[in-house]
């Protein structure tokens, strides 16, 4: 996984470029920690995929439907999703959410916020009506 100092990196590059010019202190930096700069923001983003999400939900779950949302504006860490499937049937919220927490786990692992929205086939029509 990540380290914690790219993690740390990752953040403090962020908050530098998104800071007010009048925040921003003026520094330098050699070649090789411009190097080490633009490696620990390639690994900022976390791998994961709506499409990739999508596929797992839908081939695991039989999912009729899948919503996937990214949130966090391309770089993969946070997703909202919808997932409709008859596997929820008699199932409570939470037994939902678990079962497609299950499915997820490598990839919820990986990111920083999930928000699934389970339904059945018939709340879900029942919902677009």
């Amino acid at each position: 996984m990540y380290s914690r100092t790219s993690t740390l990196l990752s953040r403090s590059c962020r908050y530098f470029f998104r800071a007010p010019l009048h925040h921003r202190q003026a520094f330098s930096i050699s070649a090789r920690s411009f190097a080490a700069v633009n490696a620990a923001m390639a690994d900022a983003t976390s791998g994961v995929t709506a499409d990739g999400l999508k596929t797992k939900l839908i081939e695991q779950l039989q999912a009729q439907h899948v919503e996937i949302e990214d949130l966090s504006g391309g770089c993969g860490q946070a997703f909202q999703a919808v997932v409709v499937s008859p596997q929820f049937e008699k199932k409570t919220m939470l037994a939902r959410h678990r079962l497609v927490n299950s499915v997820l786990k490598e990839e919820i692992a990986a990111i920083h916020a999930w928000t699934p929205k389970c339904y059945t086939p018939e709340q879900w029509q029942a919902m677009q009506q």
